[in-house]
């Protein structure tokens, strides 16, 4: 609900503080006097586009800024969520218009583009006169109008539970359809890698073993080399026989050395035996580093083939395991695919056939509701001078999609025989305001968080039909907040509370300004309407009839 509109240096407004208030809101003043401007000055604060004669005459900048009340669960709370923009209990739309035409708003004190101010006020207000290019004019909402009016929740609940499970069953069949496509081009290259991957059998960790055991393998083959060689030296051909032969040479000389060799004999025969030990002790453990050659060769072959699969594949050696899972179960999807295309294709002809059905059900529902909703139109137009209009909802097949099959067009044909079309082409100004005004009285239901706001809906008419039109404002005031511009006194004594617009001029500068009226103020401003500049006692008496109801 619009709760304030403050206004400074704007047109022929020097400084303006209003106050409105749930219900009817009544603006009334002579022809001139700055109505217009008031409408002017919110629709700028609402993210209307400003321009540079806006700005009061020897002002730099002009000002508006309108609070509104923002209930829990209000549609702009989630406008200003999306935007970073903190919400409270009310909302603060600030706008400054320079005279050069530069422009700056400001929601809640965070400034704000152009963009977000006129998401936000989307939710705000609605203005049905000269301004109105939104609302209940823009034919891609009429739908989800008729909806609300046909109160058929479940329906349009199963429909998107309906085509939720289509999209995915579609979903599932084109990705398994890609799947299969992709998996056909590589067939060979698949069936061949698994089968390598298959007769090599590699298995995580495989490769550090087998490199630990190569290198110990090669280390023992080192080492009994060497072995082998000192065991070759201590023999028979190496040091063992230079011993004896020494020993059959000293044997020889002794008898003739006079006992000069006994300690040298006995010392070798020590040596020989010390030496015969250590040739015995190497030849052992000459056998225990013993090994299969063809080993060596086995692991070193396995080692390399692990290896160069890993690098044909670009994987690290412990994961050509999972590779071979991964490629089995692509192979199997090849195998299976046709099959499971079959599946899945009958899936989605099974959601589609639901999703129709359920479809259709919401269809006949929108005919009934259309229906019943032309129904309360033509109810409506005929006191508001608009007996020969034939408005008609129109449900035609559309596009399929969350919200059904259908699309939603309201139309109206201004006289019969007359060719039906969109209301903002075939109807006139303050026709036009008239239809809107009825649709919103068919269609409002409680707590309407818009501010609806109308400009000279009585344009053109007066008596009965005049007094129609104020007694469905008071209407519709009763669920939503409604500003009305009005130069009808049967509208403005409908209204709940009753502002004038009045002019004045003073050291040759002309000032607009707004005055809310008491009770018996009221009957001097509708005696005004209805008689001109000289209220006369008849006209007194007549406002005072229409005050009364």
């Amino acid at each position: 609900m619009l709760r304030t509109l403050d206004i400074r240096d704007m047109l022929l407004i020097d400084r303006l503080d209003l106050d409105f208030r749930p219900g009817l809101n009544v603006l009334t003043g002579e022809t001139g006097a700055g109505k217009s401007i008031l409408l002017d000055c919110l629709g700028f604060v609402l993210g209307w586009r400003g321009r540079a004669e806006l700005v009061r005459k020897g002002a730099d900048q002009g000002e508006v800024t309108a609070v509104f009340d923002l209930p829990a669960g209000h549609p702009a709370r989630a406008v200003l969520d999306e935007a970073g923009i903190p919400a409270g209990d009310e909302l603060i739309l600030r706008r400054v218009n320079a005279r050069d035409g530069r422009k700056t708003a400001w929601i809640n004190d965070r400034r704000a583009s152009g963009e977000v101010l006129r998401a936000v006020s989307a939710t705000l207000v609605e203005l049905h006169g000269q301004h109105d290019d939104g609302g209940l004019l823009n034919a891609r909402g009429h739908r989800a109008l008729l909806d609300a009016f046909g109160g058929y929740d479940d329906l349009l609940a199963a429909v998107r539970t309906a085509w939720t499970a289509r999209a995915r069953a579609g979903k599932a069949l084109a990705s398994a359809r890609a799947q299969l496509a992709a998996v056909k081009e590589e067939e060979d290259f698949l069936r061949h890698a698994v089968g390598e991957l298959d007769k090599l059998d590699p298995q995580p960790g495989e490769e550090a073993d087998l490199d630990a055991r190569r290198r110990q393998m090669q280390a023992a083959e080192r080492i009994r080399a060497d072995v082998a060689r000192a065991l070759q030296a201590l023999g028979p051909e190496g040091a063992e026989g230079a011993m004896r032969d020494a020993d059959r040479w000293l044997q020889g000389a002794a008898d003739r050395a006079d006992g000069r060799l006994e300690g040298p004999l006995a010392a070798l025969d020590r040596a020989l035996i010390e030496l015969g030990e250590a040739a015995s002790g190497v030849e052992s453990a000459l056998d225990a580093l013993s090994f299969d050659p063809r080993a060596l060769e086995d692991c070193e072959e396995r080692l390399f083939a692990i290896r160069g699969l890993a690098r044909k594949h670009g994987v690290a050696p412990d994961d050509l395991a999972a590779l071979a899972g991964d490629l089995r179960t692509r192979l199997a999807a090849l195998d299976a695919g046709e099959e499971g295309l079959a599946r899945l294709e009958a899936d989605l002809a099974g959601a589609e056939a639901a999703y129709q059905a359920e479809a259709a059900r919401l269809t006949a529902a929108r005919q009934e509701a259309a229906a019943r909703l032309d129904q309360a139109m033509a109810a409506e137009l005929a006191p508001l001078k608009l007996e020969r209009a034939v408005f008609t909802t129109q449900v035609t097949p559309g596009e399929p999609g969350a919200e059904g099959t259908d699309t939603v067009a309201f139309t109206v044909a201004t006289n019969p025989g007359a060719p039906a079309g969109p209301l903002d082409r075939i109807a006139s100004g303050g026709e036009l305001s008239r239809f809107l005004l009825a649709l919103k009285v068919v269609l409002a239901r409680g707590g309407d968080a818009l501010t609806l706001i109308f400009d000279e809906i009585d344009r053109g008419v007066g008596g009965a039909t005049a007094d129609a039109v104020g007694r469905r404002l008071a209407k519709l005031a009763e669920v939503a907040q409604v500003l009305v511009v009005t130069h009808s006194p049967q509208v403005a004594a409908r209204g709940s509370h009753h502002f004038r617009v009045q002019k004045s001029v003073a050291e040759g500068m002309t000032t607009s300004c707004v005055v809310a009226l008491r009770p018996e103020d009221r009957v001097d401003e509708i005696a005004r309407m209805i008689s001109g500049a000289e209220v006369t006692v008849a006209a007194r008496a007549a406002a005072q009839e229409l005050l009364a109801g």
